[in-house]
């Protein structure tokens, strides 16, 4: 791993000649995030250093702002040798984040059999098993024996993505069987691979979704898995490393989602102006909420004037019944992410998030109560017992729309993850203004008619 020690000392070369031998002696996912960490106006020349070879491996390292970046830099026939030689997966991921008009100009560039394969994985839609597959992959025909077969991927699949698995199909290319590496390196020469290859293929769909793909390849422990089209044709296969990439792509969306912060793929690296056009929408859309929620409060002005020290209370209900449901929400989006639970599992998982909320709202409540006979006059320590009340109504409240919340977008199919913090943050304020400053006018009401009746006594 390229540490920033080692950065700065790449930088300080001034010799291109020992600049690129340094840069001959490291890992392509090295010199990409030493290239990223460049200045525009060095990366291509520190790029054009790298053999043809080594140039296309750093390549399919780079993040989209790079790579854009570079290729306006770099000449029209570098241009044209770096999107050829690239798989035609990391190709398609690339396609989807230039210009339309580049991308028509790249793809009339490159090879018919690359053209292909590239429009092929194009014509899945985003976020499908089809879409991040791989054309390249090693496929066996039927009744040939293991020498012929060892054979065959010597000569023909030498550049094919992973040799750890090859698959079997008929004349039409239909999957039959599945036979690994080790099976066949360890079976004699004359055997059929029919013989030892494995009819119980493990196989996705190129409409599966790629969350799906990920969790089928968790479950079985697999380096690659099949994709075939409806009538069973292997199309292509997707491997270990492109599921890595999914799984903290998903992983970032969600985060992101939960923050408030999606829109597109973000780094703390990221152009400011990308930053900008990710969070604004957001910050405006929550501010709308938030403005609703104020609505809400503005009808209880004069209760406020009455009990100032309310004012200091409410805080309090706004950041601690928001923590309790963003708690409760994130790790029931984790648990149907990762395929632990389904929506099967709502009552069970509530009936355990509210046992678990009922300690959290007991302890809460009470140290609300605590707080607010400290922070009261004598003659308003009522609210103090109110403020506890709501404490405790409010976090139950929190754990359960943390629950539900996402459950009903998952059987509505929608994303859970759409349900951002901010937003279960707002309307849990709202629920807990309303409520306690409810109460309060309640009793301020019957304290004032106690009051009056005393004194028609007297």
């Amino acid at each position: 791993m390229l540490t920033l020690e080692g950065r700065t000392s790449l930088s300080d070369i001034a010799d291109l000649n020992r600049l690129k031998s340094e840069l001959g002696s490291l890992q392509a996912v090295d010199i990409g995030d030493y290239i990223a960490g460049l200045p525009s106006e060095k990366r291509a020349i520190t790029f054009r250093l790298l053999s043809k070879g080594q140039a296309t491996e750093v390549f399919e390292y780079l993040d989209s702002e790079v790579r854009e970046d570079l290729l306006g830099s770099l000449q029209d026939t570098q241009v044209r040798h770096l999107i050829e030689a690239m798989r035609p997966d990391d190709r398609a991921e690339l396609f989807d984040e230039l210009p339309a008009g580049v991308v028509r100009r790249l793809i009339q560039d490159l090879s018919p059999t690359e053209r292909q394969a590239t429009a092929t994985i194009l014509g899945y839609a985003e976020g499908t098993a089809g879409r991040v597959m791989t054309t390249e992959y090693v496929r066996l025909r039927e009744g040939l024996t293991v020498a012929q077969a060892l054979s065959k991927i010597r000569l023909d699949d030498e550049d094919k993505e992973t040799i750890y698995y090859a698959y079997v199909t008929d004349n039409n290319r239909k999957l039959k069987q599945v036979v690994s590496l080790r099976q066949l390196l360890f079976s004699l020469p004359n055997a059929f691979i029919g013989e030892i290859g494995s009819d119980r293929v493990i196989k996705v769909y190129t409409e599966t979704p790629q969350e799906e793909v990920a969790q089928i390849m968790k479950r079985y422990d697999l380096l690659a898995v099949p994709v075939v089209d409806r009538e069973d044709r292997l199309v292509g296969i997707i491997t270990i490393d492109d599921i890595v990439d999914i799984l903290e792509e998903e992983a970032t969306e969600d985060i992101q989602k939960l923050a408030g912060a999606s829109g597109g793929e973000e780094s703390s690296l990221s152009s400011p102006l990308r930053k900008l056009r990710n969070r604004l929408p957001w910050l405006l859309g929550i501010m709308g909420l938030y403005i609703g929620a104020s609505s809400m409060i503005a009808p209880f002005q004069s209760t406020i004037s009455l009990v100032p020290v309310l004012a200091v209370i409410m805080p309090l209900f706004s950041n601690t019944g928001g923590t309790v449901g963003i708690q409760a929400l994130t790790v029931t989006i984790r648990s149907l992410g990762v395929g632990e639970v389904t929506t099967q599992d709502t009552l069970r998982i509530l009936r355990r998030e509210l046992l678990a909320g009922i300690g959290s709202a007991l302890a809460l409540g009470t140290t609300m109560v605590i707080l607010s006979f400290i922070w009261t006059k004598p003659e308003e320590r009522w609210v103090a017992l109110v403020a506890g009340l709501v404490m405790a109504t409010n976090t139950l409240v929190a754990v359960t729309l943390g629950t539900l919340l996402p459950m009903a977008m998952k059987q509505l199919k929608v994303d859970p993850a759409l349900i951002s913090g901010p937003l279960v943050t707002t309307l849990l304020d709202s629920i807990g203004f309303v409520l306690f400053l409810s109460m309060i006018t309640v009793c301020l009401n019957m304290l004032k008619l106690g009051s009056w009746q005393l004194l028609v006594i007297q």
